[in-house]
C-alpha cells in the first residue's frame, strides 16, 4: 500500500503498538457525542413540549424523528468506508452532528428543531457501527472482548453523566441549552480524528472512489419501510385502524421489496446495501433477533422513565438525572469487568444473564408507589444498567466473531440498523401501551397531579419491556457455538 499522508502504515508506524487503542479512543469521543445527543433530549421532552405546546404524540417524534434517521443512516455506512475510508467518513458525519446540535440549539421553530434531531440521527447512525469494525479488525480475538469493555465504558460515561447535567441546564437554562452539549465532544473528535483516524478503508485498503453508486433504492425502500411502521403503530392507537392496517401493510411490502432487491444485487455481483449473506450465520441470525428485541426494550425504556418519574412521579429534571447518575457509573465498571469475561466465558451466557437482569429490573416497577422511596427507583436502575453491562460487550462480539473479515462492515451495520429499527419501534411501542393503559384507567398526562392510577399504568408499560426481554432470552441462548462435528 502507498504510504500516503494519514495511511494506516504511517500512523501504526509513528504510533507502535499503542496506536490500536488511540484510533479506538479517537472514535470513541464521537460514539459519545452520537449516544448523548440520542438520550439527553429526554428529559427537556416536558419543558419542550410545553414552549411548543405540543401533545404526547408530536413530543415523541424529537425522540423517533432521531430514531429514524439513525436507522436509515446505519445501513449507508459500509458503502461509506469503502468509498471515502474512515477519516473522511468519520469527520463528515462529525461535522454533520455538530451542526444539528448548534441549529436545534438556535431554532425557534418545532419543525427546525426536528429537522436538526434528524441531522444528529443521520450523524450518529454513520458513526455508531463504526468501533465494532475497528475492533474486529483491529485487535486480536483474546483482546477483543477488553477492547470493548473498555470502549463500553468509555461510551456509557455519556448517557451517564448526559442526563445529570441535562436535567440542571434545563433548570437552569432551559431545554435549548442541552443541544450544546455535544458540541465540545464534536470538536474534540474532529481534532482526534485527523491525528488518529487513518484515510484508508477498513482492512487497510485505499478507499475506491470510483466504485459502484450507493444503493438508492434500496436506501428509500429502507426509509419508507421504517417510517410507515413507526407511524402504522402510532395509528393502532392515535389514528383509524384503516389508517393503521395501510401503514403496517406498506411497511411489509416494503420489507420484502428490500429484500427481493438485495438478492437481485447479490446475484447480480453488484455491492448490496445489506448483505443478506449475513443471516446464513446461525450465530449472527440469532444476535440480530436479540438485538432487534434489546433495542425495543433500551430505547423504548430510555425514553419511558424520564417520563414516568416527571410526569408521574413528579420529580424535576434535574432530580430525575442525579438519580439516574449511580446507574450509570455502575454500568461503565460493569462493561469494563464484563468485556474482560467476554474474552474467556461464552458469549450466549453473558447476553442471557444481561437480558435476565433487564427483564427483572423492568419487572419490579410494577412495585413503585406514590409513598415508595426514592432510593427503590435508584436500586431498580442499577439493577438493568448492571444487565446492559452484560450485553453491551457481549453481544456484538458474539454475533460477528464468526463472519468472514470481508463481511464485517455489512455485519457491524446490519445489527446496529436491527437495534435501532427495534429502539425507533419500542419508542413508539410504549408510547402507545402507555397512553392505552392510562385510558383503560381513566386517567392522562395532560391532567395535573400525581395519581396511583396513573403510577399503575406506567407500571404495566414496564411490564411490557419484562415480557420482551424474557422474549429475547429465547434467541441469546442460540448465540452459543456449534458444536464440533
Amino acid at each position: 500500500m502507498t504510504h500516503v499522508s494519514g495511511s494506516l502504515s504511517l500512523l501504526r508506524e509513528r504510533y507502535g503498538e499503542r496506536y490500536r487503542w488511540l484510533l479506538l479512543l479517537s472514535v470513541m469521543v464521537g460514539t459519545m457525542a452520537s449516544i448523548m445527543s440520542s438520550t439527553i433530549v429526554n428529559v427537556a421532552i416536558p419543558d419542550m413540549s410545553h414552549y411548543f405546546t405540543l401533545g404526547q404524540e408530536r413530543a415523541q417524534w424529537v425522540t423517533s424523528g432521531f430514531m429514524v434517521a439513525t436507522t436509515v443512516s446505519m445501513l449507508t455506512t459500509p458503502w461509506l468506508l469503502s468509498r471515502y475510508g474512515y477519516r473522511a467518513t468519520y469527520v463528515g458525519a462529525m461535522l454533520l452532528m455538530l451542526a444539528g446540535g448548534v441549529g436545534g440549539g438556535l431554532a425557534r421553530d418545532f419543525g427546525l428543531v426536528l429537522a436538526a434531531r434528524v441531522a444528529e440521527g443521520l450523524a450518529a447512525g454513520v458513526v455508531q457501527p463504526i468501533p465494532a469494525v475497528i475492533i474486529l479488525y483491529a485487535f486480536q480475538p483474546h483482546e477483543q472482548g477488553r477492547a470493548s469493555g473498555i470502549f463500553g465504558m468509555g461510551v456509557v460515561l455519556a448517557p451517564a453523566l448526559g442526563p445529570s447535567i441535562g436535567g440542571l441546564l434545563v433548570d437552569w437554562f432551559g431545554w435549548r441549552s442541552i443541544f450544546f452539549m455535544v458540541v465540545p465532544l464534536c470538536l474534540a473528535s474532529l481534532w482526534l480524528a485527523y491525528k488518529f483516524v487513518p484515510a484508508s478503508a477498513p482492512g487497510g485498503v485505499e478507499p475506491n472512489r470510483q466504485g459502484e453508486a450507493l444503493d438508492w433504492r434500496g436506501l428509500l425502500l429502507g426509509t419508507v419501510g421504517t417510517l410507515c411502521l413507526l407511524n402504522g403503530l402510532v395509528s393502532l392507537h392515535g389514528g383509524s385502524m384503516t389508517e393503521a392496517t395501510t401503514l403496517l401493510a406498506t411497511a411489509v411490502a416494503c420489507v420484502a421489496a428490500f429484500i427481493g432487491w438485495q438478492r437481485r444485487l447479490i446475484q447480480r455481483g453488484r455491492k448490496p446495501l445489506m448483505d443478506l449473506r449475513l443471516f446464513q450465520y446461525r450465530q449472527f441470525a440469532m444476535g440480530s433477533v436479540v438485538a432487534f428485541i434489546y433495542g425495543t426494550a433500551l430505547f423504548g425504556s430510555t425514553y419511558l422513565l424520564p417520563v414516568y418519574m416527571q410526569l408521574g412521579l413528579e420529580l424535576s429534571a434535574s432530580h430525575v438525572g442525579t438519580l439516574m447518575l449511580p446507574a450509570g457509573f455502575v454500568l461503565a465498571v460493569t462493561i469494563a469487568l464484563v468485556g474482560r469475561l467476554a474474552d474467556r466465558q461464552p458469549t450466549h451466557f453473558l447476553v442471557s444473564i444481561g437480558l435476565g437482569l433487564l427483564a427483572l429490573s423492568f419487572g419490579l416497577m410494577v412495585f413503585v408507589s406514590l409513598g415508595s422511596s426514592l432510593w427503590m427507583l435508584v436500586a431498580f436502575a442499577i439493577l438493568g444498567r448492571i444487565g446492559l453491562g452484560f450485553i453491551l460487550p457481549s453481544l456484538n462480539l458474539g454475533a460477528m466473531r464468526p463472519l468472514d473479515k470481508s463481511l464485517i462492515s455489512q455485519g457491524s451495520s446490519a445489527i446496529g440498523f436491527l437495534r435501532m429499527l427495534g429502539g425507533a419501534a419500542g419508542v413508539s411501542l410504549c408510547g402507545i401501551v402507555l397512553e392505552w393503559r392510562l385510558t383503560a384507567h381513566g386517567v392522562s398526562l395532560a391532567t395535573g397531579g400525581s395519581t396511583p392510577a396513573r403510577i399503575t399504568a406506567f407500571g404495566e408499560t414496564f411490564l411490557m419491556l419484562t415480557l420482551l426481554c424474557l422474549l429475547a432470552l429465547v434467541a441469546a441462548w442460540q448465540l452459543r457455538a456449534p458444536k464440533p462435528e
